[in-house]
């Protein structure tokens, strides 16, 4: 898979959340807190998401990563990756 393939299936599970994500110009760097109406049930409801969809376990201590979209691609690619 590449990163742009990863990128827009991360940005799919957004728009499932939150339906502006879709909408919206996301800074890649910046939080996603920050940009779209999301709390942190929403963002567990990310999470768990991406733990379905792409099979790769995600431990609460590593939640802070996957907290903008950039840091969401780096971490699930290093997962499959190895």
């Amino acid at each position: 898979m590449t990163e742009a393939e990863l990128r827009a299936r991360l940005l799919a599970i957004l728009g499932a959340i939150a339906p502006e994500a879709r909408d919206t110009d996301l800074d890649p760097v910046a939080p996603l807190r920050d940009q779209i109406d999301i709390d942190s049930m929403d963002f567990l409801n990310f999470v768990t998401a991406v733990h379905k969809q792409f099979g790769v376990p995600i431990p609460e201590l590593d939640y802070p990563r996957l907290s903008s979209l950039d840091g969401a691609v780096h971490y699930v690619m290093t997962k499959l990756a190895g």
